[in-house]
């Protein structure tokens, strides 16, 4: 396990998750506090076991289920099926704050589907700390297409992407839409803002990707794949992710400023 803001007062560790079953799709992931000490993420809670604090998580590539737990199939439902891919760390490079590395996408046979190239960086800011993730996937050796419960006939569950599930059993949001969870899920707003138990999210992301958002029953959130229909890559093909987020342990007066910083921020590592 990295602790990537080691001797600070905010806890951000990152594990391989080369532990963990099988049905759960084995996938590095992150675990992190607010610099007061509230956590701010949530690792295999009762509801959905296979919600990992902030992972890259899609439940369909080609078939196969990068987010664990349950699939959607138009027919049946949410069913168990043994269609679960695993992300193995193929090399990484550890700096102060920082973590690159690549990975392979295997499916449940071994197959590799897709190779990433991710960098994760952690820093602290006047106000609590600040969190960029950038993930670029490639399509190995053949085309790829990437699929979510809503494109499998679920309508409002386009969730898969880089995605963070928090521990907030209750959370207001707002955008650049909006106040509330109806602005907010669905938007291609830059940014959106989570004020949650003992601590506050901001979430900035450059890509346009709609966000993904719930507040009731569990509060989780992240840009998402795949929403209208399959989205598809040729044969070496790239899809870039990347979503920054400052934790904070106060509700934001300007959140516009703060996002402002982060894609700045976010712009920044990527051409590094």
């Amino acid at each position: 396990m990295i602790d990537l803001l080691g001797g600070t007062t905010a806890a951000v560790r990152y594990d391989d998750g080369s532990q963990l079953d099988a049905v759960l799709s084995p996938r590095p992931f992150l675990t992190a506090t607010a610099r007061g000490g509230a956590s701010v993420t949530d690792v295999s809670p009762a509801d959905h076991a296979h919600h990992l604090g902030v992972s890259v998580a899609i439940p369909d590539v080609d078939g196969t289920s990068f987010w664990g737990g349950r699939t959607y199939d138009r027919q049946r439902g949410s069913v168990l099926l043994g269609n679960h891919g695993t992300q193995r760390v193929c090399t990484r490079e550890v700096t102060e704050g920082r973590v690159s590395e690549t990975l392979s996408w295997v499916d449940q046979r071994g197959d590799e589907l897709l190779t990433e190239i991710r960098t994760i960086s952690a820093r602290e800011s006047d106000d609590g700390w600040e969190l960029t993730w950038l993930t670029d996937l490639v399509a190995s050796g053949q085309d790829i297409s990437f699929g979510s419960p809503q494109t499998n006939g679920r309508v409002g569950a386009f969730y898969g992407g880089i995605f963070w599930r928090t521990p907030f059993a209750n959370a207001t949001v707002c955008s650049a839409d909006g106040a509330g969870i109806e602005a907010a899920h669905g938007s291609a707003s830059p940014w959106i803002a989570l004020d949650g138990d003992g601590a506050s999210l901001v979430a900035a992301t450059t890509t346009g990707m709609p966000w993904f958002v719930r507040t009731s029953g569990y509060t989780g959130f992240g840009p998402a794949v795949a929403v209208s229909g399959r989205r598809h890559l040729a044969a070496g093909e790239a899809l870039h992710l990347d979503l920054a987020v400052a934790v904070l342990d106060r509700t934001p007066e300007a959140p516009d400023r703060i996002s402002a910083r982060l894609l700045t921020d976010t712009q920044e590592l990527a051409a590094a």
